[in-house]
């Protein structure tokens, strides 16, 4: 079955992005992939892929697509951004939820401003080039996505897919829960100690503000001096999503996933992997507070985040296609106060 994504308007920063590169940073490619695989995993679920299949990553402000072909499935998830069904019957769809669209539907996702990006997954597959099995959009090198850029104004995205959707619509049950408020969890980094103890006690207990000057690759903080005890370069070596550098200006650096792969840097810290998703969703402005753990609390807390996801997953529910029967559904599980036309 042919279908395409025909974009009427791009959003400023959308890119396709999956799960990530893995296996070529010895060429020094970076992984990439999603900032919150969370919710890209989980709106994969939505319209039946497999969880790690690429979709589009959008940050800020979102497209207007028109379908061309079909039917297709999407979900959003990631915000509380709803999706806009435009023509030819105007309908305002909630996060969280599948919808299945046919040749000549239009849709729009507009501003989103609860976090800093969410995940629109589509039925089928991107009929795009896989380099070192990954779609992922590395902008810095060009790999990647659509010609490893950001999408643009009246680009086409042809998608592969095997069969119609099947079935009704799906909903998550339940949200993935967020805590904003708790500390980033840490554990030493391999160079701890070419910084005094002070200062990681600061870094361990104070707040720190992320910089409008962060991006996918790293996120910039403000906030208390960070004091080395050793100097500040070192011979170049690996880094991960997540490695804390703090170069002279003794402000930390946290690495996200479009990073590089090696740095001359010592790091205090590195972020737990539990915890990256989160940093990946926050906003400029933000300030966050870390916590030191030990390695093994750091790996229970990775199993019961897989635990989590993997509940939210069981959970998915039928909706049906009426929008009286839609909105009863949302209403008993608490999830919204009533849905609404897209032009109400």
């Amino acid at each position: 079955m042919k279908a395409s994504l025909k974009f009427d308007s791009s959003g400023p920063m959308t890119t396709v992005q999956d799960l990530g590169r893995y296996g070529a940073q010895g060429m020094g490619i970076p992984i990439s992939g999603a900032l919150d695989p969370i919710s890209l995993r989980l709106a994969n679920a939505l319209v039946g892929n497999p969880q790690g299949a690429a979709g589009l990553e959008l940050r800020f402000l979102g497209p207007k697509i028109r379908i061309e072909g079909g039917p297709i499935r999407i979900a959003l998830v990631g915000t509380q951004t709803s999706i806009d069904i435009l023509e030819p019957t105007p309908l305002r769809i909630p996060s969280g939820r599948s919808v299945t669209l046919a040749d000549g539907q239009v849709f729009r996702i507009g501003g989103v401003a609860d976090t800093s990006c969410c995940y629109l997954a589509i039925s089928g597959r991107f009929d795009l080039p896989v380099l070192f099995g990954s779609m992922a959009t590395f902008q810095t090198s060009g790999i990647g996505g659509v010609d490893g850029r950001a999408i643009q104004d009246a680009d086409k995205i042809d998608l592969i897919v095997d069969t119609p959707p099947l079935g009704p619509d799906r909903m998550l049950m339940r949200s993935f829960e967020w805590n904003d408020q708790a500390p980033i969890r840490i554990v030493p980094g391999p160079q701890a100690d070419y910084f005094t103890q002070a200062a990681f006690d600061t870094f361990a207990s104070e707040a720190y503000e992320i910089s409008r000057m962060s991006s996918r690759m790293a996120l910039r903080l403000e906030g208390p001096p960070l004091t080395h005890a050793k100097g500040f370069n070192i011979p170049s070596d690996g880094v991960v999503n997540g490695s804390i550098q703090v170069p002279g200006n003794q402000m930390p650096i946290i690495l996200m996933v479009d990073r590089q792969t090696t740095g001359g840097y010592p790091k205090i810290a590195t972020v737990i992997s539990a915890d990256l998703p989160r940093l990946g969703r926050a906003l400029p402005g933000q300030k966050l507070r870390f916590k030191a753990i030990e390695v093994d609390e750091a790996e229970r807390i990775r199993r019961d985040m897989e635990a989590r996801i993997q509940e939210l997953t069981d959970d998915i529910g039928s909706v049906s296609p009426s929008i009286e029967d839609m909105n009863s559904v949302l209403m008993r599980k608490n999830l919204i106060s009533g849905a609404v036309s897209a032009s109400g």
